[in-house]
């Protein structure tokens, strides 16, 4: 469990799985504009969480496209990006 959550630690893999999240499939090259990186980069973060369990993956044709890998991972996912707003708003109102 905590090599799934050092996974999540780094800020750029969070941003992925949030996209994945929200969106529930994308390719590379979508999730590199939302990260505002590079290719390399982004396929590097989405190889790195496939290998955690995170991701998967399939092709179709030159484009490869990640979603998460269960509902699990969604869930958690979610579940953190919604603590952090609750407590960035408890944050502001103090």
């Amino acid at each position: 469990m905590a090599t799934m959550f050092k996974g999540l630690a780094d800020k750029n893999r969070m941003k992925i799985m949030l996209a994945l999240a929200t969106e529930g499939e994308l390719c590379v090259c979508d999730t590199s504009n939302i990260l505002g990186a590079s290719i390399a980069s982004t396929s590097h973060h989405l190889r790195y969480l496939r290998k955690l369990g995170l991701a998967k993956y399939r092709k179709e044709g030159k484009l490869v496209f990640y979603s998460l890998d269960d509902s699990h991972i969604k869930d958690i996912v979610t579940l953190a990006s919604d603590h952090q707003h609750e407590l960035t708003v408890r944050d502001n109102t103090n």
